[in-house]
C-alpha cells in the first residue's frame, strides 16, 4: 500500500535575480512501513524533498499525495494539522527549545490536539521510557550530551503515533557510536511499522535501509 506518490514535482526559488531549481520532476512512491534512504550531494535537494513531502514546503507544480489524500488542496490550517497528526520530524539540530525541559520539549506537538494536561504529560513520559530517556524528563537541554538531545527529538517526533517519520540527517551531529544508537532506535520504530524517510551521507547506514534513492542538482538519479 502506497503511503506517499509524488508526481512531477518541481521546486523552484525565485528572487528578483536568481532562479534556483531545487527539485526537478520527481516521481516517488513508499509504501507503507517502507524505511527509505536519501542519499546525494549537499544541495542537491534533499532537504527540499523533506520539506515538501511534510508540507512545510509547496511544489511548483507537481502533487504530494499521503494516504490517498492530494495536498494541493490544502490551505495552511487543514496542513498544519494534517502535518502534526502525520508527520513526525527529527532535524540534524535538534531544534528543541532550550527554555524547556525534556518533558515539555517532549509534549509540544500535543499542544495542538485535544486531551489533558494530565494525559499529555504521561505520553510524554511513555514515549521518553522508549527512547531511554525516563530519568531526564526534568532536565533542559543544555544538560544532556548530543545524542540523548536527539533521543528527545525523536521522542517528541513519535509522541502524536505519526504515521511517517521524516529524518533529515539524524546522527550528522553525533559521534559514532551515539549515531548507531540512533539509527538502532529509527530501525525499531520502523519495525513497529513507521514508515520513515532518512537523508544520509552515510553509506553504511543507507545500506541497512530497505531502498536508497539519490539525488543529483535536483535530480533523481536512481
Amino acid at each position: 500500500m502506497k503511503i506517499i506518490q509524488l508526481e512531477n514535482v518541481h521546486k523552484v526559488y525565485r528572487t528578483k535575480e536568481i532562479e534556483t531549481i531545487a527539485l526537478e520532476n520527481v516521481n516517488l512512491s513508499v509504501e507503507k512501513g517502507e524505511f527509505l534512504s536519501v542519499m546525494g550531494p549537499s544541495g542537491c535537494g534533499k532537504s527540499t524533498l523533506l520539506n515538501i513531502i511534510g508540507l512545510l514546503d509547496t511544489p511548483n507544480p507537481g502533487t504530494v499525495t499521503i494516504n490517498g489524500t492530494d495536498t494541493s488542496t490544502f490551505g495552511d490550517k487543514t496542513a498544519a494539522g494534517f502535518r502534526n497528526k502525520t508527520v513526525g520530524f527529527v532535524f540534524q539540530s535538534f531544534h528543541l527549545v532550550n527554555s524547556l525541559n525534556v518533558l515539555d520539549n517532549v509534549q509540544l506537538p500535543l499542544l495542538y490536539r485535544p486531551g489533558s494536561a494530565i494525559n499529555r504529560q504521561q505520553r510524554a513520559k511513555e514515549v521518553l521510557e522508549k527512547v531511554g530517556l525516563s530519568h531526564r524528563t526534568k532536565h533542559f537541554p543544555t544538560q544532556l550530551s548530543g545524542g540523548q538531545c536527539q533521543r528527545v527529538a525523536i521522542a517528541r517526533a513519535i509522541v502524536g503515533n505519526p504515521e511517517i517519520i521524516l529524518a533529515d540527517e539524524p546522527t550528522g551531529n553525533l559521534d559514532s557510536k551515539m549515531g548507531m544508537e540512533i539509527i538502532e532506535l529509527l530501525f525499531d520504530l520502523n519495525r513497529e511499522g513507521t514508515t520513515i524517510i532518512m537523508v544520509t551521507h552515510d553509506e553504511h547506514i543507507a545500506k541497512q535501509t530497505k531502498r536508497i534513492i539519490r539525488f543529483f542538482d535536483g535530480r533523481q538519479v536512481e
